[in-house]
């Protein structure tokens, strides 16, 4: 408890220096687009992309405002350094188009002390799109659609207050960031949209996703390679599959993850809750110091997972072991209700079998008639630190 709670502060210290500054910016300049041409009628992205160009030259903090009304909007991508603070007030709803013939719809690059607010909606019509996604039949060879927000290399910033709408793809990728916030942010998609995982964090530091809502086809959060230091506070999750580390392994040369914190969220109608995965055979990483604490499960069908033997579609040798070492798992404080007979299931790699994994404070209810319910460890011998319902194996 003691890293976490000292996570949790540093959090909380950071988040308002975030709005101290964000007050500060407030007395800068502010650069309303409709002034510089933007209309309900046609693309706004280059007037947008100027907006953009004048705050980031600017060396004061600058607001860009983004008022109440539907704009179309074009890919943009957003690039830093700039000079100062930069918050884009985004009060009115953005509309992608239906197709987009890039990764990403709306992207920062390289930008630091970046505030993303207004109560605005970022519709990305994934509705066009989503029955052509060659990657629920092969992940390692489809060619995906766009994801509504990036980004990359992004520092000391906020995403607060604004909402994702039916990407086409990811909501939203964090690749390369440090010291990067979402607070009241709301992800909202159909259970049946592909591949639409809320937030993705990977080679990322210091990530923080509080008091926010997910409801989408995929994972409500998915945690890739590199991450660390990443806290999930008060999260609402569903439908969707879970909160997942993973998958791992894929690729060669993955980089650890670590300083993962899980805590005071709820899962309601979700296919997963928490779970850690790594493909059979193919590749090695390092997962430790991961913390599930303080979850409820409403409906849930595999409340706790760790699978070190995924393997989707027949991509893989399922009878190789995994080269993922886990290590350092606290799962504690989940209760609940679940639709399986097996809502827990730790399925450990042959190879590197899981080590240092306690448990403890379990209460899941089984819903189903195929009970009693039970757990299944499978090359792992957990350390059990509180009462266990189904029962520890």
């Amino acid at each position: 408890m003691e890293v976490m709670d000292s996570n949790i502060i540093v959090s909380i210290i950071f988040m308002m220096l975030l709005i101290i500054s964000n007050v500060e910016a407030q007395g800068g300049s502010v650069i309303d687009i409709t002034k510089l041409g933007a209309t309900t009628t046609a693309d706004i992205s280059q007037v947008l992309l100027n907006a953009w160009k004048q705050a980031c030259a600017a060396a004061t903090p600058t607001i860009i405002l983004i008022p109440k009304a539907t704009y179309g909007l074009s890919p943009v991508k957003f690039i830093g350094p700039c000079k100062a603070a930069i918050t884009i007030n985004h009060q009115g709803i953005f509309k992608a188009p239906t197709k987009i013939n890039a990764d990403g719809w709306v992207s920062f690059y390289h930008v630091d002390k970046l505030t993303l607010t207004g109560g605005g909606v970022f519709d990305g019509q994934g509705q066009a799109v989503w029955k052509d996604n060659g990657c629920l039949k092969d992940v390692t060879t489809c060619k995906s659609h766009s994801i509504n927000i990036r980004f990359d290399y992004v520092t000391n910033s906020m995403v607060q207050s604004v909402t994702s709408l039916n990407s086409k793809n990811f909501h939203v990728n964090v690749l390369g960031c440090d010291n990067l916030t979402f607070q009241k942010f709301t992800v909202i998609a159909p259970a049946d949209s592909p591949n639409t995982d809320g937030i993705h964090i990977a080679r990322s530091t210091r990530i923080n996703v509080l008091n926010t809502n997910i409801a989408t086809g995929d994972d409500c959060i998915s945690i890739g390679d590199g991450a660390q230091g990443v806290i999930i506070s008060n999260v609402h999750c569903g439908p969707g599959h879970g909160i997942a580390i993973g998958s791992l392994g894929l690729y060669e040369k993955e980089q650890p993850v670590t300083g993962i914190h899980v805590q005071g969220s709820t899962f309601t109608n979700t296919e997963n809750g928490v779970r850690i995965k790594s493909w059979a055979g193919k590749f090695s990483c390092i997962a430790s110091d991961i913390h599930f604490q303080d979850l409820t499960m409403n409906n849930v069908a595999v409340p706790i997972i760790i699978d070190q033997m995924y393997c989707p579609h027949g991509q893989c040798n399922t009878k190789a072991a995994s080269n993922v070492k886990i290590s350092g798992v606290y799962i504690k404080g989940i209760t609940g209700t679940t639709t399986s007979p097996n809502p827990i299931q730790l399925v450990c790699s042959s190879a590197y079998p899981c080590e240092k994994v306690e448990i403890g404070n379990i209460n899941l209810k089984y819903t189903g008639a195929k009970g009693p319910a039970k757990t299944t460890c499978t090359n792992v011998k957990p350390t059990v630190t509180g009462p266990l319902s189904p029962p520890s194996c």
